[in-house]
């Protein structure tokens, strides 16, 4: 689980940089470009915890940046540059699984050859799953309280304003989303050892 979460950085230190780099975007690439470097590990963490599949992950960690490409000229410094991209990365993920249902678990095992991939590499694939799983089982908003913190690397004020709540109300949604995840998690591994 921790190998998934994101470093944690300070984007207060970072937040005036990035409203800039944001105003100059629409016309000049370097500037989206910066911040393309900036968030894509965050923006990718955020999908792929939330379906647990690389492939998906990685295209709507696309769709997420094209889009905001295509909106950058519409940020007008309003809160974070953070909150906004991660905003587009949610709605992404929501128009995700409006369009395509979930598989039902037995099918999983056939979408993967798992034989030509390294044993870390399954172990890693397992486990996102597993993560992406129990996430699932989880409050919708305690969910996205632990996946914007944990996976997508921002701060409590920006996660609450990308979820539209208090500090403290995303502090305690995160607080008790950890519990219920790594129970589940230590449930999980004891039923399967």
């Amino acid at each position: 689980l921790l190998a998934l979460a994101a470093p944690r950085r300070s984007y207060h230190a970072t937040a005036e940089r990035d409203s800039q780099l944001a105003r100059r975007a629409p016309h000049d690439p370097e500037a989206f470009s910066e911040l393309y470097q900036r968030y894509l590990p965050g923006i990718y963490r955020y999908h792929l915890a939330r379906t647990g599949q690389v492939q998906v992950a990685e295209d709507l960690t696309s769709q997420t940046f094209l889009t905001a490409l295509e909106a950058i000229h519409g940020y007008r410094g309003q809160g974070s540059f953070a909150s906004w991209l991660f905003g587009i990365a949610s709605h992404k993920l929501a128009d995700h699984y409006r369009r395509r249902p979930e598989l039902p678990l037995e099918l999983a095992e056939t979408l993967y050859s798992l034989e030509a991939l390294p044993e870390a590499a399954v172990l890693q694939r397992l486990e996102i799953g597993r993560v992406a799983q129990i996430l699932r089982l989880l409050t919708p908003e305690r969910a996205d309280a632990v996946v914007l913190v944990l996976f997508g690397g921002l701060s409590l004020a920006e996660a609450a304003q990308s979820m539209g709540k208090s500090e403290a109300a995303v502090k305690m949604l995160l607080h008790r989303g950890l519990s219920e995840l790594q129970e589940r998690l230590a449930v999980h591994r004891e039923v399967t050892r």
